[in-house]
Parts: C-alpha cells; structure tokens; sequence
C-alpha cells in the first residue's frame, strides 16, 4: 500500500481511501440493498479485506443510508486500531444545517454507531455552499466554531469539509484557516479543482494554506462509462483502473476515495495502488504544441 502524510495533519494515510457512500446508499450508480443480510456480510468483509491488504483511510457518513453506512463501519472496525502498520484513519460528517448547539449530540450518535470513542476527522457534508452558508457557517456561534470546540475537546481529530464546486464558498473555507482538510470532486471529467498549465483551482489554493486533500468521484459515478457506451456500444474496455490512476497521478492529492462493495474490489483497488508504472504526468498532458 501506498502512505502519504495527509496535509498538515500528520496523519499518515493510505492513498486509496474506501468511500463509504457505496456501502450505505441503496442502488447508488447500481442496483443495491444494504439491509439485505448477505450484502451487508460482503459488505463487512470488503472492509476487513482493505484492513488486510493496509488500507487505513475510511470515509463514510450519517446520510449514506440513515446511518447504515456508519453501522457497517462500526461492525468492522470494532477493536480495530491499525492497518499496514499505521493507526486507523476514520472519517465522517455532518449535515451542514445541523445548529451549532446541537453539533455535539450528532457527533455523540455518529460515534454509537461508529464504535468509537472520537472519529478522526468530521466534516461538512455539502454538496454545494453558497456565499450565504459560508457566512452562516463561519460566524460567530455558528457550526464551525462548534466543531472547533469539539477538536479541542478531543471528540473529533480534525475537521474538514466536502463540496462538489470550486466556488467562492469554497476558496472562502480555505483560506479562513478553520480547516484541516477538504474533499473535492474530481476526476478526468471533472478536473475544476487542478488546472496545472496555469496554475489555478480550489486544490492548488488548499495545497498552499496546508490542507489535507481527499478527492471523491474518483471513477466519475459512472458518466464516462455510460457517456462513452452510448457513443460506441461496440466498447468493452475498462476504463475504471485508468481514472483511478489519473486522480492518483495528481501529486495534491493525498486521498483518492473509491466506493468498494465486495472483497474482489477492494483486492482490485489495492493492486492498482501499488501499480505506480500506471501513473501518467499530468503536466505533459496538457500541452498544447509538440
């Protein structure tokens, strides 16, 4: 397995982070039931095959599944304190709506369903932020500060956010020092965090202020897949293995999270860790002339 030190953290991590949001989510991309008994056992040994294999870096969240996403978690990783020879690095969210005095008691339930006593990093769970719920969020009494004194206390790690844009929102969290790490969107569809020709993008501005980078929606959800089906039926290749390495290739990122449902993907993942030859530059990528 591949380890890097995440950020400013000084957590060391595994560079493929299991992405909590397949194991929780009904018929998320696919068809899919997490109550099913049997599907939550494969679920639980896909998890102790990456403790096996030294995957230590796991992501998952109160809203995949109303909590069954967290339970799984809980279920395999009771007792568990390591993998590959590096503590375990277990995160998960918050709803970004949640009042700031009612943070604590959220934090309280996620960690009954964890197992755990303290979770390593929580995060804002956002998809989009507008100027308006950074100013809410920020303020004085508001969720961030809640979560700071939940760090302090030494409920929760770090903290961090997640957000699909690039926004003014985003640039906002970032620079305003409240955070140790953010997760962003990207992928070789969606490549508005990273643009290396320039350079500019919310990753290269997060790189700079010492966050810890995750990136999610590492294989696009699918898009590519379906986009490049429904331009050449004809195709059987696999794209999945190359859009891990792409976002791999990126040298801001510390974390590429990939939802693994059954032992055989976790196994899968891990090889394509530790096939570096796979990696590509990113800067020649983008030149224009030869």
């Amino acid at each position: 397995m591949e380890y890097t030190t995440m950020g400013g953290t000084g957590a060391v991590v595994s560079r493929l982070g299991f992405g909590g949001a397949a194991l929780g989510l009904a018929d998320y991309v696919q068809e899919f039931d997490p109550a099913d008994p049997v599907v939550h056992a494969r679920s639980v040994a896909a998890i102790e095959t990456a403790l096996d294999s030294g995957v230590n870096y796991f992501d998952t969240a109160p809203g995949y599944g109303a909590g069954l996403g967290e339970r799984v978690f809980g279920e395999a990783l009771q007792g568990v304190d390591s993998a590959g020879g590096h503590p375990i690095f277990l995160a998960t969210k918050i709803d970004p709506g949640t009042p700031g005095d009612q943070a604590e008691a959220r934090v309280t339930e996620s960690l009954q369903r964890l197992r755990r006593e303290r979770v390593d990093l929580l995060q804002l769970h956002g998809s989009s932020y507008s100027p308006d719920d950074a100013e809410r969020l920020l303020a004085r009494g508001g969720l961030v500060e809640a979560l700071t004194r939940l760090r302090d206390e030494g409920l929760v790690g770090r903290i961090g956010f997640s957000s699909e844009d690039s926004n003014e929102a985003v640039y906002r969290f970032i620079r305003s020092g409240a955070f140790d790490t953010v997760q962003l969107c990207y992928n070789l569809i969606y490549q508005h965090p990273y643009e290396p020709s320039r350079p500019f993008g919310s990753m290269i501005t997060a790189d700079d202020h010492g966050l810890g980078i995750i990136t999610m929606r590492g294989t696009t959800s699918g898009i590519l897949q379906r986009w490049i089906q429904s331009v050449n039926p004809a195709n059987t290749f696999d794209y999945t293995p190359a859009l891990i390495q792409f976002v791999l290739s990126n040298p801001l990122v510390d974390v590429v999270l990939v939802g693994m449902r059954t032992p055989q993907e976790v196994l899968a993942n891990v090889a394509l860790v530790a096939d570096t030859a796979g990696r590509i530059d990113l800067d020649a990528l983008h030149e224009r002339y030869v």
